[in-house]
């Protein structure tokens, strides 16, 4: 036994002085140390009601082939991006991630599609101890995991801050809400509703509505009948468009407002016209600026998938990839095995990063907001988004309150 135990002690100490053999014991699924390589997954909604979505999967994509391409991570490490097609549907969220640990291996999941996908993968995800790193939703339940490392802020923050806008600037006395009867859509209601009791006001309506939902005319009656004069939607691009096409049907002409996703070419394609004027909350720079990891973006979607729109919902995939590609650099610097358990560790230290179109990105141990603040921009007639009022932080009672 005691030769034994030298033996082992011998071995353990020459692992120690070669760090490869090391991170080749120690690492979690995913590490391909001979090859440097990193393989990371999504689930995307290549079917379903929204497959203009998959421009978030092609975006993180690219900001992939950006990284192998420019040696981001260094030491020509390369990450090696699986996905599959879940339909939008939570249920089948979990069987695709579930295959992609299983068969494929990967180390993390990484700009994973839809908000009420993300949070039915989460008990999973602890099951096995899979980080998930920048999901593309805004759900309240995202912040409360430490797996879970969210880039996009709660949506609650968001409608919060549409909310402010409203009564603030546009000087709205009737406020309505139409929120997707998801995940999505109740975090925005939670922020929407806590910021107006805070301000002791009530809601002109608020109404729900499914993610299928094509026809909003009983909506818009309602709303009008509210005498409501800005109306908050959050849902997907599909259901702002179909609700300004009601709106314009029944010659009702409320301002309306909408979140960050929402701002961008592929509602100018379903909305026309229809769009111009519309407000949004956005927590991403503008997609046309000549900042340089922003420029990234535009170039290189522009490469490989060069039939997709460039807008800011393509920016918010590219970001959310982006934050894989930070997160796996910090954990390369470090020097630490390369585990899924180290990921997490190194995240928590992220502070004031640039990520894709997003700034001073920070993460610590019991708080993984990331985006802290947004500005407003608004759809003009020549079908540029343009910037009309500055990032603020959001509302504080909303920002700092526990609304899971």
């Amino acid at each position: 036994m005691q030769r034994r135990t030298m033996l082992a002690g011998g071995a353990a100490a020459a692992a120690a002085s070669l760090p490869g053999l090391v991170w080749a014991q120690q690492a979690s699924p995913g590490i391909d140390l001979a090859n440097k390589t990193v393989t990371v997954g999504a689930f995307s909604p290549i079917t379903g009601p929204v497959p203009f979505y998959t421009t978030l999967t092609h975006a993180a994509d690219a900001c992939f082939k950006w990284a192998n391409e420019t040696n981001q991570l260094g030491d020509g490490w390369k990450i090696n991006f699986v996905t599959y097609d879940d339909g939008y549907e939570p249920a089948r969220s979990v069987a695709v991630t579930r295959r992609l640990v299983e068969e494929n291996k990967i180390f993390a999941l990484a700009a994973a599609t839809g908000t009420a996908q993300s949070v039915a993968v989460i008990p999973y995800a602890k099951e096995v101890g899979l980080p998930m790193i920048g999901p593309i939703g805004g759900a309240t339940a995202l912040f409360s995991e430490r797996l879970v490392f969210p880039l996009l802020p709660d949506y609650g923050w968001s409608a919060a801050s549409n909310l402010a806008y409203a009564l603030k600037e546009l000087k709205a006395t009737r406020v309505g809400l139409l929120w997707e009867n998801d995940e999505l859509g109740r975090s925005g209601k939670r922020g929407f509703d806590l910021h107006l009791a805070t301000l002791k006001k009530e809601a002109a309506e608020s109404i729900p509505f499914e993610v299928r939902n094509t026809d909003f005319t009983p909506h818009v009656r309602r709303l009008a009948n509210a005498k409501a004069d800005v109306v908050i939607l959050f849902g997907s691009n599909a259901n702002l468009a179909s609700a300004l096409k009601a709106a314009e049907r029944s010659g009702y002409s409320p301002k309306w407002m909408a979140p960050f996703f929402t701002a961008d070419p592929t509602t100018r394609k379903l909305a026309g016209p229809l769009l111009d004027g519309t407000y949004f909350s956005s927590w991403l720079m503008p997609a046309g600026a000549e900042d340089a990891e922003v420029k990234a973006y535009r170039d290189n979607v522009a490469k490989h998938y060069p039939n997709d729109p460039i807008g800011v919902f393509g920016l918010n995939g590219w970001s959310n990839g982006a934050l894989f590609v930070k997160g796996f650099q910090m954990l390369l610097a470090s020097g630490k095995p390369l585990t899924r358990a180290n990921l997490v560790d190194v995240m928590e230290t992220m502070t004031n990063a640039t990520v894709g179109g997003a700034r001073n990105v920070s993460y610590k141990a019991g708080d993984h907001r990331g985006a802290r603040q947004e500005g407003i921009i608004q759809a003009q007639s020549d079908g540029s988004f343009k910037l009309v009022r500055d990032f603020q932080p959001f509302p504080a009672d909303v920002f700092d309150a526990k609304l899971g």
